[in-house]
């Protein structure tokens, strides 16, 4: 099961604990467990995140074909939802699939975590 943790930090802890991550990793040998983490450095963006949560549980559940099927099934407008999509994406939540079907190319977005934890240490 793929876990994403979500975290307020500060940009230099966020690369001090990155150096440390790729330290050990280095000086182990065997496979190491991934981490899947997005450290946000503003409560702006973390705010942003939040509000939106919605829109990958409805990713998980619907499998939406395109981000425009996604849209309908959401009901919200269609421009909306892909700057929330094109965040995700940028953050590193979704991952945008492009395939063409009928002449179209569509973008589907897919959501590989089964679970989210929230890390809410003061920053």
């Amino acid at each position: 099961m793929k876990k994403l943790v979500i975290s307020i930090k500060s940009a230099s802890e966020a690369l001090d604990q990155f150096a440390k991550a790729l330290e050990t990793a280095r000086r182990k040998k065997g496979k190491v467990e991934p981490h899947f983490e997005i450290s946000f450095d503003n409560r702006k963006e973390f705010n942003k995140f939040v509000k939106n949560i919605f829109i990958l549980e409805a990713i998980q559940s619907f499998k939406p074909k395109s981000v425009y099927d996604l849209a309908n099934k959401l009901d919200m407008d269609h421009s909306n939802l892909n700057k929330i999509i094109l965040f995700f994406e940028k953050v590193g939540a979704v991952t945008i699939k492009e395939k063409t079907s009928k002449g179209k190319l569509l973008k589907m977005p897919i959501v590989e975590y089964d679970s989210i934890e929230f890390k809410l240490n003061a920053a």
